[in-house]
């Protein structure tokens, strides 16, 4: 099925709390499927500027969410946050990745890191900084926000003596926390840490669990297998970022410009039917949060068609 022919799908499971996007949205590879070039046309050629400046508009035709990449690398601002939420209609749901400054154990020697690269993060698991930083500039466009989603770079040896460690200073940092007002959920890169203990901890809290394919952790339906959506307390979230096994530049180099799908993954389309019958399924209601990435199979729409598809089909 077409996009234009899921879209009273798309809404449907909005309307009824299940939230389907691509993660980011400023793909010119997706020209001629999502978009239309002529919407971008300057002096009768095609303006990227433009493109990037407008397409989320074009975007909120079709899809109800998306999952915002660009909060992981700096806080939002102002100028930011009112520039994209100018562009969507009501009931539209921006997910927010977590500014890396609150998650990272020890910042990466990359050139943004500027003087931190390479060094402990003094303010790691620091609720004071979530909340001034990332919770307040959001404050305005809490009825457009979707799931904060706390993405931990995957810890190494000597970040922490034991798992044990890490879900102490968690505890402390969502005790903290307003999860009651807004949707969190916890997206790991240790497949040690997915416990239970882990998982009663963000229960206690009221926080979701973000299911997440990725290069290593175990596939999503092994980790819903672990824990399945109807057990857990708060909203969820599941990410479809990457084959397990694959890296994320062998990825990029092989799916550029992720105009059409090149690798099915049917291990992850059933997944996300899974996280989708159980979400709608699941009393009390909780919101769940589905996102797809390019570096999946090589273009995110057509994973979304494909899964979406199948799932009109099994009704």
């Amino acid at each position: 099925m077409t996009l234009a022919e899921l879209r009273p799908t798309l809404r449907d499971l909005a309307d009824r709390g299940v939230f389907l996007g691509t993660s980011s949205w400023k793909y010119p590879g997706w020209l001629g499927q999502l978009y239309e070039e002529q919407r971008y046309l300057t002096r009768g050629r095609f303006s990227t500027a433009r493109f990037e400046r407008e397409c989320l508009a074009e975007y909120a035709e079709t899809f109800p969410s998306v999952c915002v990449d660009a909060s992981f690398y700096r806080f939002p601002g102002a100028k930011f946050l009112a520039g994209i939420h100018d562009q969507v209609p009501d009931g539209f749901r921006f997910s927010h990745k977590v500014t890396d400054t609150v998650t990272t154990r020890r910042f990466p020697k990359l050139p943004r890191h500027g003087e931190y690269a390479g060094e402990p993060n003094p303010v790691f698991l620091e609720p004071g900084v979530l909340l001034e930083s990332f919770l307040r500039p959001l404050e305005p466009y809490r009825d457009k926000t979707g799931l904060l989603i706390f993405e931990f770079t995957r810890f190494r040896k000597g970040d922490f003596e034991n798992g044990r460690e890490f879900l102490q200073l968690l505890d402390r940092f969502l005790g903290a926390l307003p999860t009651r007002e807004w949707d969190f959920g916890i997206e790991l890169r240790n497949p040690s840490l997915l416990r239970d203990e882990y998982f009663d901890l963000i229960d206690r809290h009221h926080v979701g669990h973000v299911y997440n394919h990725w290069q290593r952790m175990p596939p999503s339906g092994d980790q819903l297998d672990q824990r399945p959506v109807d057990r857990l307390q708060a909203a969820c979230g599941m990410r479809l970022l990457l084959k397990p096994g694959r890296a994320y530049q062998e990825a990029v180099d092989s799916f550029q410009p992720y105009d059409r799908l090149r690798e099915p993954r049917p291990e992850a389309r059933k997944a996300a039917l899974r996280m989708l019958r159980d979400s709608l399924k699941k009393k009390p209601k909780r919101k769940g949060y589905l996102y797809v990435n390019n570096r999946l199979e090589g273009n995110s729409l057509a994973t979304i068609s494909a899964i979406l598809t199948s799932f009109i089909g099994s009704k």
